[in-house]
């Protein structure tokens, strides 16, 4: 079940320390953009908590949340962005975890709530799936859809969830071992969503005949993919791709050789940027509770804060 608002928010106080605190988690971590969106989106909100990174690897995540349940005073806990390798790992930790991350089986979203006798309640929600849709509907990504999705972790179950929502017709996963693929298949099974897999040095064929794509792979993972296009001839002419949007989750460095290598051929490219804001203002939504207003202001605040052009 969805949790509630992280608590009641009062106004920031300038000059003292921050009554909230919250964090992105992940390792590595040093290049997340989540510090400077949710700081920008805290200051517009008058939202007195403090955002950093913190580099955490799955074997320290018990341990971490145990020092945190531990934690008292203030600055106090009102949230955690969570990024790999922890999506799955920091599920088991959870008191209550929303609908979505049930099905799922992974988080990228902690709300830590308070209930004034020292006791501290951990919800588990997924805003990745909104950032997908938001990232891509904003880019123009057709309706009935064929699909593509590289790569099989967190990121990729969110895709899967995505994609339904935006009526795809069916969708492929390319992935170094297909045997891994299990998981992605009962989720697409449980959406309605037609669903075939493919290793990964067949991804070429696979994104010729796909109107959306979305690379789930780590920075530069995807850069034999790139290869792969140049090299199969598929987008020789700039007219291969026209109205075909392709997502990049990793966005640094941008534009990454696949998203090039698309672009060249006339495709859309949206980078992991695009996802990362809109995925962002519902973690903002969800942790400064009721002092969380219009959306649209806060996307454009986060947009200015990265460089991305508004909405």
């Amino acid at each position: 079940m969805p949790g509630p608002a992280a608590h009641p928010v009062p106004a920031a106080r300038p000059g003292q320390a921050p009554k909230y605190r919250a964090a992105v988690l992940g390792h590595p971590i040093g290049h997340s953009k989540s510090p400077v969106l949710h700081r920008a989106a805290y200051a517009h909100l008058g939202f007195d908590c403090s955002y950093e990174a913190v580099d955490l690897t799955e074997q320290a995540a018990a341990g971490f949340v145990a020092d945190l349940r531990a934690a008292s005073g203030t600055p106090c806990w009102a949230g955690l962005s969570v990024t790999m390798p922890l999506k799955a790992a920091l599920v088991p930790h959870m008191d209550q975890v929303s609908s979505l991350v049930e099905r799922l089986g992974v988080l990228n979203t902690v709300v830590i709530s308070h209930d004034g006798g020292g006791s501290v309640q951990l919800s588990g929600h997924n805003t990745d799936v909104a950032g997908i849709v938001g990232a891509l509907g904003h880019a123009g990504a057709p309706a009935g859809a064929h699909a593509a999705i590289l790569g099989a972790g967190g990121t990729a179950a969110a895709a899967v969830a995505a994609l339904a929502e935006l009526g795809a017709a069916a969708v492929t996963v390319c992935l170094r071992d297909p045997r891994k693929a299990a998981g992605l298949a009962e989720l697409a099974a449980g959406f309605g969503l037609p669903f075939r897999v493919r290793p990964l040095d067949e991804a070429a064929a696979c994104l010729g005949t796909a109107d959306i794509v979305v690379s789930t792979l780590p920075p530069r993972a995807a850069d034999p993919v790139a290869d792969q296009l140049a090299a199969a001839g598929i987008l020789p002419d700039g007219r291969g791709h026209a109205g075909k949007v392709l997502l990049d989750a990793a966005y640094d460095p941008w534009p990454s050789r696949i998203a090039a290598a698309w672009q060249a051929g006339g495709g859309t490219i949206v980078a992991g940027i695009e996802m990362l804001i809109y995925q962002a203002v519902e973690q903002v939504r969800l942790f400064s509770g009721p002092l969380f207003r219009d959306p649209a202001a806060v996307t454009n605040v986060m947009c200015d804060a990265v460089g991305v052009a508004r909405r």
